[in-house]
């Protein structure tokens, strides 16, 4: 497979184009009966009054499925998605299962070492992480690398390829500078949604192994004191036991996940989002390369996140794969399925870096590693060592 995997890649981004993408589709039933827990968010009354969901902090909309429409709730967004594969390509990459290039923030906190990685920065090559790090001494953006980054235009996209390929798939733009704000749109999207959601019902409280009761005089310190039940009754914040994490706190309302039928994912690589990507003057055929390297990047990462058995997205959403395809879509009725495992992926991605890199275009495989700025390191040691209880 992995042969003709490469070549129909490569078919796919040269001069006739017979796809127009790779689609993904996975069919899930939820692990643990019907029900599942979706992101939450601020209630939005501006919801449609027919919504199921209206009244729930979840979001819902209607969708065509299987040529019906249909109600669905979201599960999980196209942002969460691009960052689970990037997550899947970090841990990969140290398995030493796939060679990428990295860029690595680490400090030294009071709570011990801090690692940030350009696969998990949210802006990607325009992070605010990255823009405030240094290099010798010297801030990112006057380094070398820094320079070739910043200077990534969509005329030539050469130095994203090399040192953070993953802003050309999953996109990225340089929103806080000042003029030349390189944006890039994503290639590839990943999206789940459960089918016909109903609203479930549910109540949130603690039990305490001893039925502690009383209150306290002030729960904010350290070296509080006890009130037995009746001497004083706790009427304002700090002087209820609950404030503590002591007693019981009585069930109340809490939002409680929905019943679906099933969830289903649809993923989409575009060719013709590749086929925008400029690289300078580079030869054709290094271009129709990168292309198919980037191609081969974006699957192998999809397949390391999704082509398992199961996703787990959140607690209260685990999906069991019931059904999945990964299918070179083209025009009109052409469609050829391809059974394609990551370990496949990364071998015809390493191949196809190795074929680009003779042809003239380089995708580094080093890691850069990088220091906070004094500013940063201090926001990062607030950050995790804010508490004055070592382990809290």
């Amino acid at each position: 497979m992995s042969s003709q995997f490469l070549e129909m890649l490569l078919a796919a981004v040269g001069p006739e184009r017979p796809w127009a993408g790779v689609s993904a589709q996975a069919e899930y039933r939820p692990a643990a009966g019907d029900k599942v827990f979706p992101p939450s968010y601020p209630k939005d009354r501006s919801q449609e009054k027919d919504n199921p969901l209206a009244d729930a902090p979840y979001l819902a909309e209607e969708h065509w499925v299987d040529g019906e429409q249909r109600w669905v709730v979201v599960l999980d967004q196209v942002p969460s998605q691009a960052n689970r594969v990037e997550t899947a390509l970090l841990e990969a990459r140290d398995e030493g299962r796939i060679r990428l290039p990295l860029f690595e923030l680490t400090t030294s906190t009071s709570r011990g070492p801090v690692r940030i990685t350009s696969l998990e920065m949210p802006h990607r090559f325009a992070d605010a992480y990255l823009r405030d790090s240094q290099i010798g001494g010297v801030r990112f953006p006057k380094t070398e690398v820094g320079q070739k980054i910043r200077a990534v235009t969509t005329q030539d996209v050469r130095a994203l390829f090399e040192y953070s390929p993953e802003s050309l798939l999953f996109g990225g733009w340089d929103s806080h500078r000042k003029g030349h704000q390189t944006r890039f749109a994503r290639a590839y999207s990943s999206s789940i949604v459960g089918l016909d959601p109903r609203l479930g019902q549910r109540q949130g409280g603690r039990m305490d192994p001893v039925n502690l009761t009383g209150a306290v005089k002030d729960s904010t310190k350290d070296d509080w004191e006890f009130m037995i039940p009746g001497e004083k009754k706790a009427k304002t914040k700090g002087e209820k036991l609950s404030e503590r994490g002591l007693g019981n706190i009585a069930p109340n309302p809490a939002h409680g996940g929905v019943s679906i039928t099933g969830a289903r994912r649809a993923g989409w690589l575009s060719m013709a989002a590749l086929a925008r990507l400029r690289f300078g003057d580079a030869p054709v055929e290094a271009v129709r390369l990168a292309r198919a390297t980037l191609a081969a990047l974006a699957l192998a990462g999809d397949r390391l996140a999704f082509g398992g058995p199961s996703v787990w997205l959140r607690s209260g959403c685990d999906l069991i794969h019931t059904g999945q395809r990964l299918v070179f879509e083209g025009e009109g009725q052409a469609r050829e399925e391809i059974t394609l495992g990551a370990g496949e992926a990364i071998e015809v991605f390493h191949e196809l870096c190795e074929r680009t890199a003779k042809a003239g275009i380089t995708m580094s495989k080093e890691t850069i590693a990088l220091d906070p700025v004094p500013a940063l390191a201090k926001a990062i040691e607030y950050s995790v060592a804010k508490s004055d209880e070592p382990g809290e």
